[in-house]
């Protein structure tokens, strides 16, 4: 016989030690979704709910192309032109980091100007890669 049946028998009232309490102020879970419940995104093919309107790891690809010079240029289809910036990223912080030491820091500023550089053209270059033919839009 446990400590619970026993305090139960006796008349007494059982003590926190021998209740089972489950106490959370944090609502239920929702259960799992199944293999059927989902859909791959179309870009990044990461498993999402069926009822999703947008894919939350897409985004962190497009702030990771943002940041890291080239790697738009990559994603616009110019591979070669991609590798070559982001070659130059080398070199360039590497004169960055002893203009900051000459300029107490102020030097950190040119990084700057290169990214946004790179990002002026990526923005400007002509897309390589065309849209599937299932993503060109809806007709009216």
């Amino acid at each position: 016989m446990n400590l619970q049946q026993a305090s139960v028998r006796r008349g007494e009232r059982p003590t926190t030690f021998e209740m089972k309490v489950e106490y959370t102020d944090a609502p239920p879970a929702p259960p799992e979704a199944t293999a059927g419940d989902k859909m791959a995104c179309p870009q990044c093919g990461h498993l999402l709910p069926k009822n999703a309107e947008r894919c939350d790891r897409c985004d962190w690809a497009r702030a990771a192309a943002s940041e890291t010079p080239g790697l738009g240029h990559i994603y616009k289809g110019h591979i070669f032109a991609g590798f070559l910036w982001m070659a130059g990223a080398i070199p360039v912080g590497i004169f960055v980091l002893l203009a900051a030491f000459a300029s107490a820091g102020w030097g950190l500023g040119l990084f700057f100007f290169y990214l946004g550089a790179v990002m002026l053209h990526a923005y400007s270059v002509n897309d390589r890669v065309a849209p599937r033919k299932e993503d060109e839009g809806e007709e009216y």
